[in-house]
């Protein structure tokens, strides 16, 4: 069982990249460069001829939507398989609750703190305030235009108690066919623990069924990640030419405070709480993840990141599988830094927009929104949208509003999608500090030698 578990993650994409001759992340960088400086030569000579709308829409779209919905297709059973062969290869119900709490405690201090920086930083730099109010108002009606789906998909979403309870799923089957990342991941987490206080043969080999589905899936995804330069690019290519350098001179110091407190919580405190948790060089943790923060860039979903977090964070940071799976499983969707970080900030910048000064307890009100915001928003491009409608109307700014941000969402969906991968594999290398020698990880004994003999003459 060692060495079939051993063997799971160490074929990928990164042997793949070797014999290429070209490493994945420069792949994949290079794509990125070429689509945004295509589509910037497009939007300055061409962005008014009907071919450009064409092409996106009918090439580079789809080239797009295709990778992302080949990836989202291995998502559920990537993560079922993943959360229970973690759990399982604790070993023991101690190992789990250990990395269990050490994994929630990482994540509530270090979203707590992601939200500290938001608010400090929009309540310092104040990015909405001085609009005119005409202007403001005629752009607020302009955005609900463009709000109406949005508005109505936030109306839907459960909140308080009701939020809580659909947590634990009523058919698994039907929330993976929703798309439920929560409930699924209920799900396995409790199969999981179920699996690991059952020690007969039938568990057993129902444990290695459920490592074939990870491994096939992995191998899968191995080969769909290969496409990954081309779909870039066409991501790139498509935003580029339509947003052009509105991408980043529209609403320029909202986009600007937002990315400043990205940068700050990515380059200052995981820095600083990799050292202090973990013992671990800030430079050799970013070198190591930077093929995984490329990737969330580009896709700007965490969900599709998983797998190549799950493979950096065992070959590169040479992390226990049954600790990086169990952590980064869980923290694709209840790990979102990032996520708090542009919800918080997003929400202070919309207030300051309309004219609305929060008072400092609904200013706390936001912090502890985004904080479970950031905990159970969909790890998928622009999942945290609708959150923000919620928080909007607690907070008595005009949901609508939010059709001011939407241009530049594209943008900072991929910052905060790598702030939000960072943090899952930062939290994983810290929760392993002392890890590496658990049940699961320890290497098997080896058989004692037989006793020297001397050959009779």
């Amino acid at each position: 069982m060692v060495e079939t578990r051993k063997s799971v993650a160490g074929t990928g994409t990164a042997g793949a990249a070797k014999r290429r001759g070209i490493a994945l992340h420069v792949q994949m960088l290079i794509g990125f460069l070429v689509g945004l400086i295509a589509g910037l030569a497009v939007y300055m000579t061409q962005q008014d001829q009907p071919w450009v709308s064409t092409v996106t829409t009918y090439v580079t779209g789809p080239i797009g939507e295709i990778f992302l919905r080949l990836l989202f297709m291995l998502v559920i059973p990537l993560l079922f398989s993943a959360m229970v062969v973690g759990i399982a290869e604790m070993g023991d119900i101690r190992s789990l609750k250990r990395v269990g709490l050490k994994t929630l405690f990482f994540t509530i201090l270090l979203s707590t703190i992601a939200v500290l920086i938001a608010l400090g930083a929009a309540n310092l730099f104040q990015p909405g305030v001085g609009v005119d109010p005409a202007d403001a108002a005629r752009m607020l009606g302009e955005s609900r235009e463009r709000t109406g789906t949005l508005l109505e998909s936030s109306a839907e979403q459960p909140s308080g108690l009701q939020a809580l309870l659909n947590i634990i799923p009523r058919n698994v089957f039907a929330a993976a066919a929703a798309n439920d990342i929560l409930a699924v991941m209920f799900f396995a987490l409790v199969f999981g623990i179920g699996l690991l206080l059952v020690n007969n043969p039938s568990a057993q080999r129902l444990q290695e069924a459920i490592e074939g589905l990870f491994s096939v899936t992995m191998r899968l995804i191995e080969f769909i990640i290969r496409l990954a330069p081309i779909a870039v690019a066409a991501f790139m290519f498509n935003l580029a030419a339509v947003f052009g350098w509105d991408l980043i001179a529209r609403l320029g110091a909202y986009v600007a405070v937002v990315v400043l407190a990205l940068a700050i919580h990515m380059f200052v405190t995981y820095s600083i709480a990799l050292k202090l948790f973990a013992g671990v060089s800030p430079l050799a943790f970013f070198r190591g993840i930077q093929e995984a923060m490329v990737m969330a860039f580009s896709t700007a979903s965490s969900n599709a990141t998983l797998p190549t977090a799950l493979r950096v964070a065992e070959d590169n940071l040479k992390l226990p599988p049954r600790v990086s799976r169990f952590v980064l499983t869980i923290g694709a969707t209840a790990n979102q830094n990032g996520t708090a970080i542009f919800e918080g900030i997003t929400v202070l910048f919309l207030a300051q927009f309309v004219g609305l000064e929060l008072t400092l307890w609904q200013q706390v009100t936001v912090l502890l929104m985004c904080i479970l915001g950031g905990i159970g928003t969909a790890g998928v491009p622009a999942g945290s949208l609708p959150v923000v409608v919620i928080i909007l109307a607690m907070v008595e700014v005009p949901p609508a509003a939010i059709g001011l941000v939407l241009g530049v969402d594209r943008f900072l969906d991929m910052c905060r999608t790598s702030l939000n991968v960072t943090g899952d594999l930062a939290i994983a290398t810290m929760v392993s500090k002392g890890e590496e020698h658990g049940p699961a990880a320890a290497p098997a004994p080896e058989p004692p030698e037989p006793p020297f003999v001397q050959p009779q003459a």
